[in-house]
Parts: structure tokens; C-alpha cells; sequence
């Protein structure tokens, strides 16, 4: 099953235009958003490393800051759709658009918060704990960051 999931994974952001590091922003807002410590520790380093450490820390926060208007718009339209996706408005999507998202981007970066919230769905109905390694390999900012969800 895992094998599939990342097969799924790999083919949604194979063609995309979406980089790297905005991947990881939307991963880190929508498991922070979502309380998924484990995915939080994961892809917050994984910002980390795209990015720095005061910058992954500050998403895994809900703040916004060292991010570029479309990094922050994505950070906050991952938040959008874990917290309540039946009050996003056409406004919203419009503001995706303003700082230069395409429709395909914009449904892209979507599909990519869904399938990140059902993966941390499983994550946490089956009870997965971040391993002791990975909280360890996180940076020190992203680590006190983390302070939701089941701890190690």
C-alpha cells in the first residue's frame, strides 16, 4: 500500500511546475495545520534543507515569513483546505492567481494538500509516532516547532 501511495505521489508532481520547495511548504503548512507530527518533523526538514531552518520553523508555525507571495499563498491555501475547504472562495483561488499560479498549478497544488491530509488521516488513526531518528535529524527550530500531534 505505501508502495502505492508514493507511486501516486510521484506521478502527481512528476509534470508539475510546481518546485521543490513549494512542494515542501504546502506539506509543512498542511501537516501543521492538519496536527501530523510525524509528516510536520519530515517534510519541516525537508524545508529546511530548501530553505533554512528559521524559515521551515516559521511555516510549521503558520507564519509566513522568508517565503517568496507565491510560497506564502500556498502555505496559507494548504491551511485553507485543511481547516475548511467548503469556505474557500472564488476570492481565495483568485489571490493563487495573482501571484502567478495557473489554473493547472492551482489544481495541482490542491490535489497535492488532499492527498498530503489523507496521508496524515492514516497517519494518525493508526497512531504512527514520529521515529526517535527523524526527531532527532530534524534541525533544533523545526524540532520546537512540532509541538502537536503524537510526540515520540
Amino acid at each position: 500500500m505505501l508502495t502505492m501511495y508514493a507511486r501516486l505521489r510521484a506521478e502527481l508532481v512528476a509534470g508539475s511546475s510546481l518546485s521543490q520547495r513549494e512542494l515542501a511548504v504546502m506539506v509543512a503548512a498542511t501537516a501543521a495545520a492538519r496536527g501530523d507530527a510525524y509528516c510536520a518533523l519530515a517534510w519541516g526538514q525537508k524545508l529546511a534543507e530548501l530553505s533554512d531552518e528559521a524559515t521551515a520553523a516559521a511555516v510549521l508555525e503558520g507564519r509566513d515569513t522568508n517565503l517568496s507571495e507565491r510560497e506564502a499563498a500556498l502555505a496559507a491555501w494548504s491551511r485553507q483546505v485543511v481547516d475548511d475547504p467548503n469556505a474557500a472562495t472564488e476570492a481565495d483561488v483568485e489571490g493563487l492567481r495573482r501571484v502567478g499560479l495557473g489554473e493547472q498549478e492551482i489544481f495541482e497544488a490542491t490535489t497535492w494538500i488532499a492527498l498530503r491530509m489523507a496521508f496524515s488521516t492514516i497517519n494518525d488513526a493508526l497512531g504512527a509516532r514520529p521515529d526517535p531518528e527523524l526527531a532527532e535529524s530534524a534541525p533544533p527550530l523545526v524540532r520546537a516547532a512540532v509541538h502537536f500531534g503524537r510526540q515520540t
